[in-house]
C-alpha cells in the first residue's frame, strides 16, 4: 500500500474508533463502505471487495472493543448480565455466519442485505417509539436466542452488532446510554466468532490475495486498528456527555447514509 492509503486508513479507523465508543456499534458499519472504496482502488477483484471489507472491519472490532469497554467501564453503565446472557448465542450465530454462510452470498446480495438491515435499524431509532413500560429483557433462552441473531446478521455486514443489539436493548426498557455500553462490551465476542470463520472460510474458497489471510487484508487491519484504539475513549466519553434524543439522531443519520452508498454498490454489482 503506498503513504495517501495508509493515511486514508489511518483517518478511517480514527473516525470509526470515535463512532464506535459514542454509538456502540463497533465502527463496522462506518468501515465497510469506506473500506469497499479503498480495496476497489486498490484493485481487488471485483468479486471479493465487499467480503474483504466485510471481514477487515469485523476484524478491527476485536480491538476497538477492548478500548471502548475500557472507557464504558470507567462510567459503570456496562450491564454485564446482559452480556453473560447474550454472548453464547452470538459465538454460535457468528459462526455459523462468518464460517459458513458468508463465503456463499455473492458481493451483490451482501450490500443490499447490508443496506437494508442499516436502513431499517435507522429508521427504527428515529421513530422514537417508547417501548412498554412493563417491558423486560427476555430469560436467559430468549437473551440468547436474540444473540444467535444478531451475532449471525452482524457477521454477514461485518459490523459490531450495536445496530441490532442497541435498538432491541431499548425495545426491552435498558436505558440508551447504557445499551450504547452493553452492546460495546458485545462487539468483542461478536468479532472474535466472525473473524474466526471469515479466516476459514477464505482459506477454504483459496482467495490466494497478497496481504490477505483468509478474507482478512492484514495491512488494511493493521492501520485501522492503530487509530481506533486511540479515538475509542474520546467516543466513549462523549457517549455520556450527549442527550439521548440527540445520540439517536445521530445514530439513525449515520445509518441511513451508510445504507445508501451500500445500496449503490448492489446496484451496481446486480447491474
Amino acid at each position: 500500500m503506498d503513504i495517501s492509503v495508509v493515511l486514508c486508513l489511518l483517518a478511517l479507523g480514527a473516525v470509526a474508533g470515535f463512532a464506535a465508543g459514542l454509538l456502540g456499534i463497533g465502527g463496522g458499519m462506518l468501515l465497510v463502505p469506506f473500506l469497499t472504496m479503498v480495496f476497489t482502488w486498490q484493485q481487488l477483484p471485483p468479486d471479493l471487495v465487499v467480503h474483504a471489507a466485510i471481514a477487515t472491519s469485523m476484524t478491527s472490532i476485536l480491538f476497538t472493543s477492548l478500548s471502548s469497554i475500557r472507557a464504558h467501564q470507567k462510567k459503570g453503565t456496562i450491564q454485564w448480565r446482559i452480556v453473560a446472557m447474550m454472548a453464547p448465542g452470538i459465538i454460535i450465530g457468528g459462526l455459523l455466519s462468518g464460517g459458513a454462510a458468508f463465503s456463499f452470498i455473492s458481493t451483490a446480495w451482501l450490500s443490499l442485505f447490508f443496506a437494508v438491515f442499516v436502513g431499517y435499524s435507522g429508521y427504527n431509532m428515529l421513530r422514537n417509539v417508547k417501548p412498554k413500560p412493563t417491558r423486560q429483557m427476555p430469560g436467559v433462552v430468549g437473551t440468547s436466542a436474540a444473540g444467535v441473531g444478531i451475532g449471525f446478521i452482524s457477521g454477514l455486514v461485518g459490523a459490531g452488532g450495536g445496530f441490532l443489539s442497541v435498538p432491541f436493548m431499548v425495545w426491552c426498557n435498558v436505558a440508551l446510554h447504557s445499551a450504547v455500553s452493553t452492546s460495546a462490551a458485545l462487539g468483542f465476542p461478536i468479532a472474535l466468532a466472525n473473524s474466526a470463520g471469515y479466516v476459514i472460510s477464505g482459506l477454504r474458497e483459496d482467495t490466494m490475495q497478497p496481504g490477505m489471510i483468509g478474507y482478512i487484508h492484514w495491512p488494511a487491519l493493521l492501520a485501522l486498528v492503530c487509530a481506533s484504539v486511540l479515538t475509542a475513549p474520546f467516543g466513549a466519553n462523549m457517549a455520556h456527555r450527549l442527550p439521548v434524543a440527540t445520540l439517536k439522531r445521530v445514530f439513525a443519520f449515520l445509518l441511513f447514509a451508510l445504507a445508501a452508498y451500500m445500496l449503490v454498490k448492489a446496484w451496481q454489482a446486480f447491474a
